[in-house]
């Protein structure tokens, strides 16, 4: 069996990518939004025989995941689901990327059309660390998570963990599972129960229509 298709060990999974594959019941059918180089995908089609697709605007990440045997289209994730019918799948999935859509309403309302479950994971803008990087440095901040200048960051948008609580309630839908979570340099993370808003890094979120 050539190297590319060797079944992947979770460890090589980002973080937060981790912990939605654990969320993921076997055998579904999954939609990764923004797949990226689809190491996703592939540990859920090698280790829960998923039936995944992904949808990638990135034509060298398109190539990377064909390579691997992953099914992905090449596009625009908020014009490309509008094909998709009612309920095609079990879970669609979007880490780190609503930050950077132009409009997550449409995005999330389509995503709930087309799946019966999402999966959002995106940094907190308002954790500790940013809050003092602003307070005392009087610049837009610049960390691990969100390690861009302001001039070329890929983020339109930033939001903390009580505002996709609020946002929740706005559009509406329902969050049925949460973690919030702090990263560490060896590829771990620790669940942050205690004021989360302000002491996580990340959130990640299950969500459904209400």
């Amino acid at each position: 069996m050539a190297a590319e298709h060797c079944a992947m060990d979770g460890h090589e999974l980002r973080f937060d990518l981790r912990v939605v594959a654990s969320w993921i019941e076997p055998g579904s059918r999954v939609l990764d939004l923004g797949c990226a180089d689809g190491k996703l995908l592939r540990f859920l089609r090698d280790t829960r025989q998923v039936n995944g697709l992904g949808i990638e605007h990135d034509e060298d990440e398109v190539v990377s995941c064909i390579a691997q045997g992953l099914s992905v289209i090449h596009g625009d994730i908020n014009t490309e689901l509008p094909g998709f019918p009612d309920k095609a799948f079990d879970y669609v999935v979007v880490s780190q990327t609503l930050q950077q859509a132009y409009e997550p309403t449409a995005l999330l309302q389509q995503m709930l059309r087309v799946g019966r479950r999402g999966i959002v994971s995106f940094p907190n803008f308002c954790c500790l660390p940013i809050r003092l990087q602003m307070a005392f440095s009087g610049h837009v901040p610049v960390t691990p998570e969100l390690p861009y200048q302001w001039y070329n960051t890929p983020n339109i948008r930033v939001l903390s963990l009580e505002d996709f609580r609020a946002y929740s309630r706005a559009v509406p839908f329902s969050i049925i599972r949460s973690l919030a979570v702090n990263p560490s340099g060896d590829g771990s993370m620790r669940e942050v129960r205690f004021w989360p808003n302000l002491l996580a890094s990340y959130g990640i979120f299950m969500i459904r229509d209400r």
